[in-house]
């Protein structure tokens, strides 16, 4: 039971960081234009919200 709720506490939470994340790129001026294009992408695969913060990229 634990496991499904937090199966479902990361379904909300996951589209949530990509919105954050896309916001946090378009606030960026020390990112390229395709580097912004290549973060958006790679930012709906559900790990890459975790290593863009992991990385120092901090969203808020």
């Amino acid at each position: 039971m634990m496991k499904k709720l937090l199966e479902i506490l990361l379904c909300i939470l996951h589209p949530v960081a990509v919105v954050l994340i896309w916001i946090n790129l378009l606030g960026r001026s020390d990112l390229s234009g395709l580097a912004k294009i290549t973060w958006a992408i790679a930012a709906i695969v559900p790990i890459v919200p975790f290593v863009y913060v992991l990385t120092g990229n901090d969203i808020i």
